[in-house]
């Protein structure tokens, strides 16, 4: 059941009436061109801005500080003119491009970099850094995550992502997914192409299923499963705690469904929805779109939060809760805490990690939604 409250519900005391009441995800049904999929190949809003001097490493690991060090060499030695030059401009050009590097000087050595490491050791932070020092255009620069690249694929042909993407200096992956063999086949293949023309690589990954351990994903196992890309990558490890609540309070308690009602009424370009109701409309919706989802939205309140009933679904809100991270959008959440939201059964499954890292970024969006709530 959805959860409202109608504007006659402010009473004198409480913040001004947004102008409109909030919206709802469950009413969006968005529809991305392919054209978009190519323009928004660049980090993310929250990613915008950041920069190697940015980054906070912490003191008692010093890989962080290593990794620092070692892509901002990497990111300078990327500079240089483009043989091909367009890069996404022509993505939708009919005329093949001629390959940047002829197939018999394809490069030897490390043209990649791969980014081991826990959840919230700031992984991504890092990746968009390289992708802002790398000195060339936007256009010649991408980045996105494994899943949007494989929709860039399913939207423009193998081909088509081939001549779009080979003209380009570096592409950033964050989140290199393992678990599908055929996606990890396919985008292997890819790679293998753009590594042919010259492009420069790097990457983040995550978990494949049954590892468990640290938490972490190996760097052993990511170079075996893209297999004769491996020679491309210098795995880079990098230790340490997540960030995200480093030195921070605990993050605050559900609030009621009232207290999220009201601030969603009383928030310009707030959403509102029932939990249950807003994971039943993620099926109907491709993940790939769950960032134009959030077009807009300014917060997201939910009410009625509960356990998550199932793996494909869980699966379906960390894709969420990683797009409105990259937002920036607070989630303000009446019911369970967000570290209740996963079962014993998921967290100590082969997406643990996934789960771990949408607790995370949840609770950090639940920590950003505080100061909303009227007091």
């Amino acid at each position: 059941m959805s959860t409202s409250l109608s504007p006659s519900a402010s009473a004198s005391g409480h913040p001004p009436i947004a102008d409109a009441g909030p919206q709802s995800l469950c009413a969006r049904e968005p529809r991305v061109p392919a054209e978009r999929l190519v323009a928004e190949m660049v980090p993310p809003p929250r990613f915008d801005s950041v920069r190697f001097d940015t980054y906070d490493p912490d003191p008692a690991q010093p890989s962080q500080s290593e990794a620092v060090t070692v892509l901002s060499g990497f990111a300078a030695g990327l500079g240089g003119a483009h043989a091909s030059g367009a890069g996404r401009k022509r993505w939708f050009s009919r005329t093949p491009r001629t390959p940047r590097t002829p197939k018999n000087t394809v490069p030897t050595g490390p043209r990649g970099v791969y980014l081991d490491g826990g959840y919230g050791v700031g992984k991504t932070h890092l990746l968009a850094s390289l992708w802002h020092a790398t000195p060339a255009e936007p256009a010649l620069k991408a980045f996105g995550t494994f899943v949007e690249l494989t929709n860039l694929v399913g939207a423009l042909g193998f081909q088509q992502t081939v001549q779009t993407l080979g003209g380009h200096r570096l592409l950033c992956i964050d989140e290199f997914e393992l678990d599908d063999p055929g996606d990890t086949v396919l985008v292997s293949s890819l790679l293998s192409r753009l590594v042919e023309q010259g492009v420069a690589l790097a990457a983040t990954s995550n978990t494949l299923p049954g590892k468990l351990g640290e938490g972490r994903f190996a760097a052993a196992d990511f170079l075996r499963e893209i297999q004769g890309l491996s020679a491309h990558f210098r795995p880079l490890r990098i230790d340490g705690q997540d960030y995200r609540h480093r030195g921070l309070p605990e993050a605050p308690a559900p609030f009621s469904d009232e207290q999220v009602a009201k601030t969603a009424y009383a928030t310009e370009g707030a959403s509102l929805d029932d939990f249950p109701g807003l994971l039943e409309h993620l099926a109907k919706v491709h993940p790939s779109r769950y960032g134009a989802l959030t077009d807009g939205i300014t917060a997201v309140c939910l009410t009625d939060v509960g356990p998550v009933p199932d793996q494909s679904t869980a699966l379906r809100l960390v894709v969420l809760a990683d797009r409105l991270y990259d937002r920036e959008v607070p989630v303000l959440a009446a019911g369970v805490p967000f570290d209740k939201l996963f079962s014993d059964e998921m967290l100590n499954g082969g997406y643990r990690k996934k789960y771990f890292r949408a607790i995370s970024r949840l609770t950090a969006l639940a920590r950003d939604a505080k100061p909303l709530v009227s007091q």
